[in-house]
């Protein structure tokens, strides 16, 4: 009787294996796999839980991160748009993607400039940074694409990289030189730009390696920036009159045994900071404390939050586009 039911259970363990591996198989062939929603969930690893005032008053233990689609190139720049759907950029496709609210990726725009940041204005128009135009543009409500930005001096931008629009209609981006050779540079150095309503293109700061990401506090009293290549968010006092001083380290995000550098940035409603980094989205209280770490399973680049509520943190990393759902709704695009 013990060896029958051995046996038994030999041959159920034997078919489930096999099923799994058909499963799996179907899954790996699948040639549409990023034109539509691939909701496969992972767990949510967190790092600090046995600390007080940590990203459990963030995220909740049961939380579950959702890979949404996969098979892009190189995702970059999302921004959730007030109408219900998500944009993200695939660099080398050239290509702006829309996640519509029935969870199907179609094509926003192509070709995009290369497109690698978005953010939206207070009229909800979409502002892009584009890589291969080396500007700032601007969508206006009848699809026409407007140049905001492409010159400093008379001498062409690097190559902008992300952007955040303040309450008061200006712009905000950074320009280091990825997407250009340095043969292709005019400048000679990498900026963060102030870009405000009436035109006015103001340098803010020249001394980063290679600025990148770049949210503000929930009052807008404080700029934070990336600071990829050394490792670190730099945070500014922003004045009255919309410039930068007293620069200083706001926390470092190192890791020699995971990939990634900081890059993509975002704050929530509370003032934590969130910033993809070495193994997934790095979470800083306010006064630079790590709070935790959504560890995620590509490198991740950026991300920005989601749905009605803002309390979906939606990442895109490498060639997968993400979400996962948190307590704490994020900072509008815009105000």
């Amino acid at each position: 009787m013990v060896n029958e039911v051995t046996i038994a259970n030999m041959t159920v363990k034997i078919a489930t294996i096999s099923l799994l591996l058909i499963i799996l198989t179907l899954a790996v062939s699948n040639p549409s796999q990023k034109l539509r929603a691939n909701l496969t969930k992972l767990t949510a690893q967190t790092e600090n839980r046995e600390k007080k005032n940590t990203v459990q008053d963030i995220l909740n233990d049961s939380a579950k991160l959702e890979k949404l689609a996969g098979e892009f190139q190189f995702i970059e720049g999302p921004i959730w748009h007030p109408d219900g759907f998500l944009l993200f950029s695939d660099i080398p496709a050239n290509i702006i993607y829309k996640l519509a609210s029935n969870q199907q990726v179609e094509v926003f725009r192509s070709p995009s400039g290369k497109a690698n940041g978005n953010t939206l204005d207070k009229a909800n128009r979409l502002i892009t940074a584009e890589h291969e135009n080396r500007r700032v543009s601007r969508t206006e409500k009848d699809g026409k694409i407007i140049t905001l930005a492409d010159r400093y001096e008379g001498k062409r931008l690097n190559s902008p990289n992300d952007l955040v629009v303040k309450s008061d209609g200006s712009i905000y981006f950074t320009d280091p030189r990825y997407g250009v050779s340095k043969e292709q540079e005019e400048l000679g150095f990498y900026g963060v730009y102030r870009l405000a309503a009436d035109g006015k293109l103001t340098l803010l700061v020249k001394d980063l390696v290679l600025p990148n990401g770049i949210a503000f506090s929930p009052d807008e009293q404080k700029l934070y920036v990336n600071n990829s290549e050394a490792g670190y968010i730099a945070v500014f006092d922003v004045k009255p009159d919309g410039n930068v001083s007293n620069q200083r380290v706001f926390a470092e995000l190192k890791d020699a045994s995971q990939g990634g550098v900081p890059d993509g940035l975002k704050v929530d409603l509370e003032g934590n900071v969130y910033s993809t980094g070495p193994g997934g989205v790095w979470i800083f209280s306010p006064d630079g404390k790590l709070l935790g770490r959504i560890s995620v399973p590509e490198t991740a680049t950026n991300l920005a939050w989601g749905e009605s509520d803002r309390k979906t943190l939606y990442i895109t990393a490498n060639t997968s586009l993400y979400r996962i759902r948190l307590k704490i709704a994020g900072v509008r695009a815009g105000k």
